[in-house]
């Protein structure tokens, strides 16, 4: 009775170490598919981004061409067409995942979402405050895409005024 405690005790331990090992090698296995998986993810992601940086070029220059666009075409069928293709440019990089970034007038500056290209004293807005978007900035998803370009208010320098050295402070 004894020797068949002991192979049963022998045989228990031996089945408790195979039944640990097959637990880590299903969660080794797991976290294998988790990371390939976020790998994959994130590989597409990288593709589908340089696609979209392309296709922001393709925005921009429809912002140019409806904010360029002459008054005697508004309301003319081909300028409407227009400005119907750039809504569904705009409802394309939308379901992907792209947004703009809020760059209005008066928003204070923010480095991560926004590129100051100009300061502007004496705008009447506050030091730090935007005062112009330049260029329209997207975030896809959680990423800043591409920052916003900005005009950003500066304080008016104070006017230096020189006044000559005493005498003692040329002496020191």
């Amino acid at each position: 009775i004894e020797q068949l405690q002991a192979a049963l005790a022998t045989a228990t331990e031996e089945r408790d170490g195979y039944v640990a090992a097959l637990q880590r090698e299903r969660a080794e296995f797991l976290n294998y598919k988790r990371r390939t998986a976020e790998e994959q993810e994130a590989s597409r992601g990288l593709a589908a981004e340089g696609l979209i940086s392309k296709v922001l070029a393709l925005a921009d220059d429809f912002d140019r061409a409806i904010e360029a666009r002459p008054a005697a075409l508004a309301g003319e069928p081909w300028a409407d067409g227009i400005a119907a293709i750039d809504r569904k440019l705009r409802q394309l990089l939308e379901s992907e995942g792209v947004r703009p970034i809020d760059a209005t007038p008066g928003r204070p500056f923010d480095p991560r979402e926004h590129e100051a290209v100009a300061n502007i004293p004496g705008s009447g807005r506050r030091d730090g405050e935007i005062v112009e978007e330049l260029r329209r900035g997207y975030r896809l998803r959680d990423r800043v895409l591409r920052p916003a370009l900005v005009a950003v208010a500066a304080e008016l320098e104070p006017a230096y005024h020189h006044q000559p050295a005493t005498d003692d402070e040329r002496n020191d």
